[in-house]
């Protein structure tokens, strides 16, 4: 039978047996704020015995007493999000999400796309932080860390409740997901985006099927994305197609293919993401090439390295998105190119702040009577 031990040191990936089927990352080291790390092994007794169990995906509430995040960074374009789940079962072995699950005591790899961290008092939360007399309307981002709209969404509503909340308060918001179930929401989205309070971000990171199976095993396949981005438009939704991450010498050939594609869906914007590999994403993305993708493994992390000064990420504000050096400017030009040929490259006027109103709680509207 497979055993385990402890190690002082960063787990590889997981001898075949140990496996996880439908699932992204390839191993599951422990945080790195624990004091050890387990991995299992072959003590010579497992020949015979079955592949492994399907992983479950395990639920825990969130307590959080607030749910509007803030941040200062020069890379974003927003400054206020929200973030219904932490952890995100679809598995992109890219995403850098991942890293945050360390706080929580949890692993990087298999954990952050298994243990997942849920919301049930976000839209409560929300209205409370909308009615304080001191709150200023801004832009608001859902799903700016992990997916809105993965799979537990579709029983759990929380995204659907909080634009609810949204549509009652006239505020504007902002979505990003690559989930096709985002069109169960167009009956809100789309009378938030008549009043310029709603828009969509789509990522579409390839068009290969066996690619999106591999790289993000439980998101929607590319089809879907682009039926959705589709379903969105044809629906008054102003669709932004997000290209994230381009990773050099694996889906960076098919920059014009897939904005062609998403224009075609009818997305009037295109935007990107070089590959970020921080912290436990390194070694995940290592032993995810490894197994997945072992004859374009080598040129693959040479050419990120030629986008980061020689390493393997570069941290820098206004750099860590983009990359530099010339292969990043190569893919910047191209993408650059494709945008103002495909028309994905208009200007939008900011979304409406000046709408925002607080409706009569249900208690103020009984005093009435």
């Amino acid at each position: 039978m497979p055993a385990h031990r402890l190690i002082a040191r960063r787990s590889e990936a997981l001898p075949e047996p140990f496996q996880q089927k439908g699932r992204g990352a390839k191993s599951n080291a422990s945080g790195r704020f624990e004091p050890t790390v387990t991995e299992p092994f072959d003590d010579g007794w497992s020949g015979q015995d079955p592949p492994a169990r399907p992983l479950r995906t395990t639920l825990i509430r969130d307590a959080s007493r607030s749910i509007i995040a803030t941040n200062d960074s020069p890379d974003i374009g927003f400054s206020r999000s929200i973030n219904p789940y932490r952890g995100c079962e679809h598995g992109c072995i890219y995403c850098y999400a991942r890293p945050s699950h360390a706080y929580w005591g949890y692993s990087a790899g298999l954990d952050f796309e298994s243990v997942l961290f849920y919301k049930p008092d976000a839209a409560a939360l929300l209205e409370a932080a909308f009615r304080k007399p001191s709150y200023a309307p801004e832009t608001i981002v859902i799903g700016a860390n992990t997916d809105p709209y993965q799979p537990v969404e579709r029983q759990l509503r929380i995204t659907r409740s909080l634009l609810e909340v949204f549509d009652r308060f006239n505020h504007p918001v902002g979505l990003i997901t690559k989930s096709a179930t985002v069109t169960r929401d167009i009956d809100v989205l789309a009378r938030l985006a008549t009043r310029n309070l709603a828009r969509v971000s789509v990522s579409v990171t390839t068009l290969d099927r066996k690619l999106a199976r591999s790289m993000e095993p439980r998101a929607a396949t590319p089809e879907r994305r682009l039926e959705a981005i589709r379903a969105l438009t044809g629906a008054g939704i102003p669709v932004t197609m997000m290209t994230a991450p381009i990773i050099p010498g694996l889906n960076d050939h098919e920059i014009e293919p897939l904005l062609e594609a998403g224009a075609e869906a009818g997305a009037d914007r295109a935007a990107y993401v070089l590959l970020r590999l921080p912290l436990e994403i390194k070694d995940l993305f290592k032993e995810w090439l490894a197994v997945e993708r072992p004859m374009a493994a080598a040129k693959v992390m040479s050419l990120i390295r030629q986008t980061r000064g020689g390493k393997e990420y570069d941290a820098n504000w206004r750099v860590r998105q983009t990359g530099e050096g010339p292969v990043a400017q190569l893919v910047a030009n191209r993408y650059a190119k494709a945008r103002k040929r495909f028309g994905l490259d208009r200007e939008r006027i900011p979304m409406d702040t000046t709408l925002f109103q607080r409706p009569l709680a249900t208690a103020e509207q009984l005093s009435l009577f």
